[in-house]
């Protein structure tokens, strides 16, 4: 892990009218850095994750990609974007991968992988499609790249979403409980492939309510309690000494998953 920053949150807070669903946010992320964040329903997880990549517009705060601060003005109900096209570059540096895959139903999985590349970075389709093969056999579907996505399982289309977004090289990636969506059966095998991922020394922020992985994998565990972080620290050191009473509530009431 360096001792660069990949990605700093200041001060965020996010309202949705009368309801503030994050409260005054901060945390930085190492390059290299792999931080999972627990929480029960409703604590702001998610919400957190979108916030970050501005598929919801924070009310107050300020984000930090690298060492490039993303442009936000006030306006009266939250912030604002000041340059959309700011926004659009960090977005290739920022991927998100989600609970519902999010994939292209009429592409194949290769169309899919090679559309950000070729039509948003702007680089050869030629290229683009010998690193979709490659990533395709990297997460385990390489004999899937022609297929649609509704001819896949859960864990073939997440696998294939995690590949669509590692093809635009992202500096850090952000999962949205990837395997939430998934039959039991199917979750090892995302998991697997973020174990690698981890391994490799990517920089990830994971939303996920698998706790032995957040213990095993994470090298960092956030825990939310309603909108504010109560728990930051070390994976062993959380789970082995927790301080926040709340977060051992949490942790022995999902005693089976760690």
């Amino acid at each position: 892990m360096s001792d660069q920053t990949a990605l700093s949150v200041r001060n965020l807070r996010k309202r949705f009218g009368p309801l503030e669903v994050l409260k005054d946010i901060s945390f930085d992320a190492k390059k290299g850095e792999v931080i999972a964040i627990l929480g029960s329903s409703g604590s702001g997880k998610s919400t957190l994750l979108r916030c970050i990549n501005l598929l919801e517009m924070p009310s107050a705060g300020e984000i930090v990609v690298g060492d490039e601060v993303v442009k936000l003005k006030p306006q009266r109900d939250g912030l604002a974007v000041v340059d959309r096209r700011q926004i659009d570059a960090l977005r290739a540096r920022v991927a998100m991968v989600f609970q519902s895959f999010n994939l292209w139903s009429h592409m194949t999985i290769l169309e899919n992988l090679i559309e950000g590349p070729v039509h948003v970075q702007g680089r050869p389709r030629r290229e683009c499609i010998a690193e979709a093969e490659a990533l395709l056999a990297k997460v385990g579907i390489a004999d899937k790249r022609d297929a649609y996505p509704a001819h896949l399982s859960g864990g073939q289309q997440q696998r294939a979403a995690i590949a669509r977004a590692l093809a635009m090289k992202p500096e850090l990636m952000l999962f949205d409980e990837p395997t939430s969506a998934l039959d039991p059966e199917r979750v090892g095998e995302v998991l697997k492939v973020m174990r690698a991922l981890a391994d490799e020394g990517r920089t990830m922020v994971i939303v996920t309510h698998e706790m032995a992985f957040a213990r095993d994998v994470a090298s960092r565990v956030i825990f939310l309690h309603e909108g504010m972080i109560e728990e930051d620290g070390s994976a062993r050191q959380v789970f082995e000494n927790p301080k926040s009473a709340r977060f051992q509530k949490f942790i022995s009431t999902n005693r089976d998953d760690v």
